[in-house]
């Protein structure tokens, strides 16, 4: 071994031991008399003293020491007289006895500290380097703990791991697949999965009724913060089991994640509907780590002459506590915000409510006092208070809502990443409209069954069956999802029928789980975690990139191994493939 102990472990208690270590130079000062050197691995960093006095050659060597060389040092543990107090290893330093270059180092692209001056790209280039820096190492050290946790919860509850295909058959549904040419079949593609649906319900059928897996999967799909082309998802299913036995179930995996991985307990999983999320929130996915639920306000602001109001579909606001204190220049940055693209508001009303029991509102000349403090009322909202509110399209005004909602409560620092608020939601619709394609679409997946006592509105209003489905929602993300399948073939060919599939299309498709079905399939369900943002939002961020510890830039690169690339002639030729020029 080329240490005895590593960077992160001595404390005074170490005081007189001889000991080896290896690391990188993180810093190396010289102070005339004294040289020190700042040596780091994974594990934390030591001090190094080197004393010109005692020994001027070994003095010498370590002054020629740069950022990140490769070094080995013998030497004894000494109290240290100046104590660091923001290190593990702080009340101690290395009398450093023998020193050796085991590899130098050219001058890295960026600083490899805490707080770099390396921007996006050019981390993601020297990614190698960029896991040296502690915020880095320490996501994808708690993504680690997070995967062995997830096994050992599911491990101890009767769950086999079993691994399913990665080169599998292009299906219609979802996002776009990525595509593998088959060599030795002329013509044909793999296509890589975007999730293992089919084959853990196959092994439903197969008797293992209890299966997971931490599974890469793939989609070939435009990409944002929390996406990437392959990601990761903790993907799990249950035979002879109803909706309550799976929520009980993964409310205990999360309940366990939280505690062992950031030592946070968490009892209630509260639970509403689709429809309740969206009324009260504008989204399928609120975060409840804060008030500020919708207040729908038709009957008090209608009828007032007020045409923004009474033309609306829908008007309806939101109580912010302690916000009438916003100056009126806070107050038309928030009006802006609302109406760029993004968000797409034309506007936005705003009524304070004022310490001495008056009101002050943005549309003073359409509604009295009187009016303005049944806005009060029907808001719950107290003095101090601000009441905002927005008219239009029921769906778009939600959504406008929504956003500001979120907006607002970054800006008063309501989003505390230390917090853990879980929630289910319950009951999606089946199928939602294109209109792109002019046709219903399955809003999870075509293996989701219906409520049974919706069933028969699929032939008569489809946009009203409620599916058997799931979300389970942490801090505002969707974290997992999952649904009852449908186990009965000729319940899964009149799903086929309405998402517009040809019996023979069906078929071609799909046959393999229809044959599956005819042989004594069980109820089952299941659910998928998206591994990757549930590391995240455990490690306090929004954005999945740095809890990968490779991952692709905004266009789909990879920027360290400049990937995708071209391939050879040779290549396309084996795989009968011919480029257009």
């Amino acid at each position: 071994m080329l240490r005895t102990k590593t960077c992160g472990e001595l404390n005074i208690s170490n005081v007189s031991e001889e000991i080896t270590l290896s690391g990188w130079v993180q810093k190396n000062r010289d102070l005339g008399g004294m040289t020190f050197v700042d040596l780091r691995d994974r594990y934390g960093i030591t001090q190094l003293a080197f004393n010109m006095h005692e020994n001027s050659d070994l003095c010498e060597k370590a002054r020629k020491l740069g950022r990140e060389f490769v070094i080995q040092v013998n030497g004894e543990v000494i109290e240290r007289s100046s104590k660091n107090t923001n290190i593990s290893t702080g009340e101690i330093e290395i009398k450093v006895t023998e020193l050796t270059l085991l590899n130098a180092s050219k001058t890295p692209p960026f600083t490899i500290e805490d707080e770099t001056d390396g921007g996006d790209e050019l981390r993601m280039k020297y990614r190698y380097l960029d896991i040296r820096r502690a915020p880095i190492k320490e996501n994808i050290i708690l993504r680690s703990r997070v995967a062995s946790e997830t096994r050992k919860y599911l491990d101890a509850r009767g769950f086999y791991e079993i691994e399913t295909p990665y080169l599998i058959k292009s299906t219609p549904e979802g996002a776009r697949d990525f595509v593998v040419p088959s060599r030795m079949n002329e013509g044909q593609f793999y296509a890589l999965p975007q999730s293992p649906q089919t084959f853990k319900q196959l092994l439903m059928v197969a008797g293992m009724d209890k299966y997971y897996q931490i599974v890469r999967c793939f989609r070939d799909e435009d990409l944002r913060a929390d996406r990437q082309p392959e990601f990761t998802q903790i993907d799990c299913e249950m035979a002879f089991v109803e909706q309550e036995d799976i929520l009980n179930m993964f409310e205990g995996l999360t309940r366990h994640l939280l505690k062992e991985v950031k030592n946070v307990e968490v009892s209630d999983f509260p639970r509403m509907t689709y429809d309740e999320a969206m009324k009260m929130y504008g989204s399928d996915k609120p975060d409840i780590r804060f008030g500020m639920k919708f207040i729908e306000m038709n009957d008090v602001c209608q009828q007032n002459d007020f045409v923004v109001f009474d033309s609306a579909e829908l008007v309806v606001g939101i109580n912010v506590k302690g916000g009438s204190s916003f100056t009126r220049k806070e107050l038309d940055t928030i009006t802006d915000f609302v109406k760029t693209p993004q968000i797409g508001a034309k506007g936005l009303v705003y009524c304070k409510c004022n310490e001495d029991g008056t009101f002050k509102s943005s549309v003073d000349k359409f509604f009295s006092q009187e009016d303005l403090n049944n806005w009060a009322d029907k808001c719950k909202s107290s003095a101090g208070d601000l009441i905002l509110v927005m008219a239009g399209e029921t769906e778009k005004t939600r959504k406008a809502l929504s956003n500001l909602r979120l907006h607002l409560a970054e800006k008063l620092g309501l989003r505390n990443s230390d917090a853990f608020a879980p929630l289910w939601v319950l009951d999606f619709p089946l199928l939602e409209w294109d209109e792109e394609t002019e046709k219903y679409h399955a809003m999870h997946h075509p293996f989701t069954s219906p409520k049974q006592n919706d069933i028969e509105k699929l032939d008569t209003d489809p946009s009203r069956v409620r599916a058997n489905a799931y979300d389970l929602v942490l801090n505002g993300n969707e974290i997992g999802g999952g649904s009852i399948r449908i186990h009965d073939k000729d319940l899964q060919k009149l799903m086929f029928k309405h998402l517009g599939f040809t019996e023979e299309q069906a078929k071609e498709q799909f046959g393999f789980l229809m044959d599956a079905f005819e042989y004594g399939a069980p109820p089952h369900g299941g659910v998928a975690f998206g591994f990757d943002r549930l590391c995240a939002i455990m490690g306090g961020q929004e954005s999945i990139r740095d809890f990968i510890a490779f991952p692709k830039n905004n266009s789909g690169r990879d920027v360290m191994i400049d990937s995708p690339a071209n391939i050879d002639e040779e290549q396309l030729k084996e795989l009968n493939i011919k480029l257009q020029k």
